[in-house]
């Protein structure tokens, strides 16, 4: 082994996830992967590393980790920052990669302002691919680190055995996680399931995410939504992520990167491929509202948006000198000699 991240404290829900197993929905393998993709490509950014590769996903509370290789550039995205303990205690902020050394120990402490943030390891983590996807399913125990969210003492591996000795990269203008903007959404596959009133009031209401919210559903609360006729189910069919089920109470669920493969209550809209990630990063309480847009509106928004992250990725740069205190360097130079005990 190359080295590891040895897991002290997991936090809330730490797991291994790149942008997602394609090709196996028709087999029931659910794609999985990150929810927030733009931060996981950013994270990989900051790093060096290619925008597919593997980085930990951490939800609401981050883990305590330490380094057992001879160095590692790490680089955090989407919110939180990173604390390093010990005698070199340190804070960094997230959009910003840094150096640490081996028995260095940090957390990633309560996120800030999204529910999702990303921690990427220069060269990526030494996981074996499953069916293509280096991604957690942890309800499947499929992939990722043995198939579930890490625990105290695991000890994930890594690709590299030492940083390289380039300067560390930062993002000086980081994304807005968009928590509050409308969520765009295309109608149907069963829009014709529901009655006009209640498509109204789903395109017109605001809803807020309920704490039943995980990796395979975002389930919201708000106006019922009525079914036509008296049955609220359909022969199952295929599930995307981002679709907008609703069951029998007339509560929306929408299908995230973990969701079923196929479902039996009908689907009012789907969300567009833009705009998952700002659903990814809703935090229980936070309200959500839908407006609807045709397939090339869609499209043109996904284009739109790849544009901007490109944007991002050419005004990352390296950190300024002198931005970073290197702690480790002015204690070993003694640079306070002599001191005494006041009591002596």
């Amino acid at each position: 082994m190359n080295g590891a991240l040895e897991v002290i404290s997991p936090g809330l829900h730490t797991s291994v996830q790149d942008l997602g197993r394609l090709g196996w929905q028709r087999m029931g393998v659910p794609v999985s992967g990150a929810l927030d993709t733009e931060s996981l490509r950013l994270a990989n950014a900051l790093v060096g590393n290619s925008p597919e590769t593997a980085a930990l996903e951490i939800f609401h509370h981050g883990p305590t980790l330490a380094v057992k290789a001879e160095s590692i550039r790490v680089a955090l995205a989407g919110g939180g920052l990173i604390e390093v303990l010990g005698d070199y205690r340190r804070t960094i902020p997230a959009w910003r990669s840094v150096r640490l050394h081996r028995d260095d120990v940090f957390e990633v402490g309560a996120l800030q302002g999204t529910a999702c943030c990303y921690l990427a390891v220069e060269g990526g983590l030494a996981i074996s691919p499953c069916l293509g996807s280096r991604s957690t399913y942890a309800r499947g125990s499929l992939g990722g680190f043995v198939g579930r969210a890490l625990r105290e003492g695991d000890l994930v591996p890594l690709v590299l055995a030492e940083a390289g000795g380039r300067a560390d990269l930062e993002l000086p203008r980081p994304p807005s996680p968009r928590r509050d903007q409308a969520i765009r959404v295309v109608l149907g596959p069963q829009e014709d399931r529901f009655t006009a009133k209640s498509v109204a009031a789903f395109l017109a209401a605001e809803y807020t995410v309920s704490t039943s919210a995980d990796r395979m559903g975002m389930r919201l609360e708000g106006p019922s939504l009525k079914h036509k006729g008296k049955r609220y189910d359909i022969v199952s069919d295929a599930i995307v992520t981002g679709a907008i089920q609703v069951p029998g109470n007339g509560q929306p669920i929408v299908l995230l990167a973990d969701h079923q493969t196929t479902g039996g209550y009908p689907k009012i809209a789907t969300v567009i491929s833009a705009d998952l990630p700002a659903v990814g990063r809703r935090l229980p309480g936070d309200t959500i509202r839908f407006v609807a847009v045709d397939v090339d509106q869609a499209e043109q928004t996904r284009r739109a948006q790849e544009t901007v992250l490109h944007d991002l990725f050419r005004t990352i740069k390296a950190v300024s000198a002198g931005k970073e205190v290197d702690l480790r360097s002015l204690y070993r130079l003694n640079l306070i000699s002599g001191v005494v005990s006041a009591q002596e």
